[in-house]
C-alpha cells in the first residue's frame, strides 16, 4: 500500500500544520478523518452486544454459567485491542508512518471480523485476535494525526478533539441498531438471533472506512507519511509478516492465558511503556520530565474509569437480559432490543458533544474552564453516579417480577456518557499535547494501554457480578455498590491533587 505518489515527503513537512481549507471551523480534512473512524467504530461497535450473548449461546449451550467466562473472554479481548495501540503506535513513529500503518490495519481487522462469523470456538477465538493486531495498527494513528491537524497552541484543537469524538460515536450509535435488526429480525429472531449477519455487517463497515481512508488521504498534505527514508515498499511487506506472526501470540493470550495472567501481562507492559516515555522525557530536559509524569498520572485513573465504563458491554448486557424490564407495552407491546442500549451512550454523545464543547469554549474565555485533571475527577464522579442509580433501581425500585425500570439502565447510560465526555476526548488530546514530540504516537498507545488494562480488570470484575451460576440481582447490586465507592473516591481524590498535576503540566490546558 504505498503512498509513494503523495507529496510533500515527510522531511520536508514543517513543523507547523499546513494551510487548510476551513469546514465550519476546523480543517478540512478533519471530517475525513471522522468518517473514515465512523466506519471503523460501526464496524467495532457493531459487534460489542453480541459477543457475550453468542459466546453463552453458541459455545455454552445458552447455560447461564457460561456468563463468567464470556465476560473475561470480553474483557480480555478489549484489553488486547487498546494494548496492540502500543506497538501500532510505535509502527507508525518509527516504521510506517500514520497513513500506512491505518490502511494496513483496516485490512487486517476486516479480515477478523468476517472470521468471527465462522461459528467455531477456534477460528472464533483467531478471528479476536485478528481485530485486535489490526485495529492495533489502526487506532492510536488516526487520533494522533487529528492532533496534527492543529497547532499546538491553537485553542480549538479541544473542540476539534470533541468533533472527531462525535464521529466515533454516530458509527457506534448506527451500529447496535442495524446490526440488532439484521440478527433479531431479518435473519433470526428475538429468541433465536443470527449473529453471524452482525460479524458480516460489521466487516463491510471495515471494508469502507478503508477505502474512504484511501481516497481521502490525499487531503492531508503529507501528515502521516511515513518517516524519513521509510518510502520503501517492502517496509509494509515486513510489518504485515509481522502482524501474521502476531495473530497466533494474541490468540495465546486471549484464549489460553486467562484474564487474570494478562492482567500481570498488561502490567509489565504498561510499567515499560511508563520507563520509555520518562527516558525520553528526561532527555527532553525537565519541563518535558514533568509532562510526562503528569501524563502517566492521568493513565493510572483513567484505568479505573474504564473498569467500570465498559461493564456496558459485558455486565450491563446480562442486566438487561436479565433484569431489567424490556416492555415498553402497556399490554405487553414493543420489547425494547438489548443490542439498542448499546445505541444509548453514542446518542447521548452526538446530543451533548456540542453542548459540552461550547461549555468548555465559553468557560475558557472567562478563564474559569476546569484544568485537564479536574475535567477527568468529573468524569469519574459521573461514572460514580451512574452505578448509585444502579444501587438505588436493585435496592429500592425491583418490581414482584424481579425486574428493575427500564429508565434506569437508560440513564445509567446517558449519566455514564456525561462523564466520558469529560474524560475521553480531554484524554485524546491531552496526550497529543504532553507526550514527547518523537512518541506521540507511543504515547498514544500508553493512553490505549491503560484503558486496556481498565477494560481486562472490567472483564474479571464483571464476572464475579455474574458469579457462578449467573448474574442475579444481589450479585449485581453488591458489585455495582464496589463501583460506585470506587469511582466516587477516585473523583474526589483527582480533585484534590490537580493543582500539583497541573504545575507539572508547566501551562498546558
Amino acid at each position: 500500500m504505498s503512498v509513494d505518489s503523495i507529496t510533500p515527503k515527510p522531511e520536508s513537512i514543517p513543523s507547523q500544520p499546513p494551510e487548510f481549507a476551513q469546514v465550519m471551523g476546523h480543517p478540512r480534512p478533519l471530517w475525513m478523518l471522522f468518517m473514515t473512524e465512523f466506519w471503523e467504530r460501526f464496524a467495532f461497535y457493531g459487534i460489542r452486544w453480541a459477543l457475550v450473548l453468542y459466546i453463552v449461546a453458541q459455545f455454552h449451550g445458552g447455560d447461564a454459567s457460561g456468563e463468567a467466562p464470556a465476560n473475561r473472554t470480553y474483557g480480555a479481548y478489549l484489553a488486547l485491542v487498546y494494548a496492540a495501540a502500543i506497538f501500532g503506535g510505535y509502527i507508525a513513529d518509527r516504521v510506517l508512518g500514520y497513513q500506512r500503518s491505518i490502511l494496513l490495519g483496516a485490512a487486517i481487522m476486516s479480515a477478523g471480523l468476517f472470521m468471527i462469523a465462522v461459528p467455531d470456538p477456534r477460528i472464533f477465538e483467531f478471528g479476536l485476535a485478528t481485530i485486535i493486531v489490526g485495529n492495533g495498527l489502526f487506532k492510536p494513528n488516526i487520533s494522533t494525526m487529528v492532533g496534527k491537524l492543529y497547532g499546538v497552541a491553537d485553542g480549538r484543537r479541544d473542540a476539534g478533539f470533541t468533533i472527531f469524538y462525535m464521529g466515533i460515536n454516530s458509527g457506534a450509535f448506527l451500529a447496535p441498531i442495524l446490526t440488532g435488526i439484521l440478527a433479531n429480525r431479518v435473519f433470526g429472531t428475538e429468541l433465536m438471533p443470527e449473529y453471524k449477519y452482525v460479524f458480516i455487517a460489521s466487516g463491510i463497515g471495515m471494508l469502507i472506512s478503508l477505502v474512504w481512508f484511501w481516497f481521502g488521504r490525499s487531503e492531508l498534505k503529507g501528515i502521516g507519511l511515513p518517516p524519513q527514508g521509510g518510502t520503501s515498499s517492502a517496509r509494509v511487506m515486513y510489518v504485515m509478516v509481522g502482524a501474521i506472526v502476531a495473530i497466533p501470540l494474541v490468540y495465546f493470550l486471549l484464549a489460553k492465558l486467562g484474564a487474570t495472567a494478562l492482567a500481570w501481562v498488561l502490567l509489565v507492559m504498561f510499567i515499560a511503556l511508563c520507563l520509555m516515555l520518562m527516558v525520553e522525557g528526561i532527555r527532553e530536559g525537565k519541563v518535558q520530565r514533568d509532562k510526562v509524569i503528569a501524563m502517566l498520572i492521568i493513565f493510572a485513573f483513567n484505568v479505573l474509569f474504564w473498569m467500570f465504563f465498559e461493564q456496558a458491554g459485558s455486565s450491563f448486557t446480562f442486566l438487561a437480559d436479565k433484569i431489567v424490564d424490556r416492555d415498553l407495552g402497556a399490554a405487553g407491546g414493543f420489547i425494547f432490543p438489548n443490542a439498542w442500549f448499546q445505541s444509548v451512550n453514542s446518542i447521548a454523545i452526538i446530543a451533548l458533544a456540542p453542548i459540552v464543547a461550547v461549555i468548555w469554549v465559553w468557560m475558557g474565555r472567562r478563564n474559569i474552564e476546569p484544568s485537564i485533571p479536574r475535567k477527568f475527577g468529573l468524569g469519574l464522579i459521573f461514572n460514580g453516579l451512574a452505578f448509585l442509580l444502579l444501587m438505588f433501581a436493585l435496592s429500592s425500585l425491583v418490581s414482584d417480577a424481579g425486574k428493575i425500570p427500564f429508565w434506569t439502565l437508560f440513564m445509567v447510560y446517558v449519566i455514564q456518557s456525561v462523564g466520558e465526555l469529560c474524560l475521553s476526548p480531554i484524554g485524546l488530546s491531552m496526550v497529543t499535547k504532553l507526550a514527547p514530540m518523537r512518541l506521540v504516537g507511543f504515547g498514544m498507545g500508553g493512553w490505549f494501554l491503560s484503558t486496556g488494562i481498565g477494560n481486562n480488570l472490567s472483564g474479571i470484575f464483571a464476572g464475579i457480578v455474574s458469579g457462578e451460576t449467573g448474574m442475579t440481582t444481589d450479585s449485581a447490586l453488591s458489585g455495582y455498590t464496589f463501583g460506585f465507592w470506587a469511582l466516587l473516591g477516585a473523583g474526589v481524590l483527582l480533585f484534590l491533587i490537580a493543582p500539583l498535576i497541573q504545575k507539572l503540566m508547566h501551562g498546558v490546558k
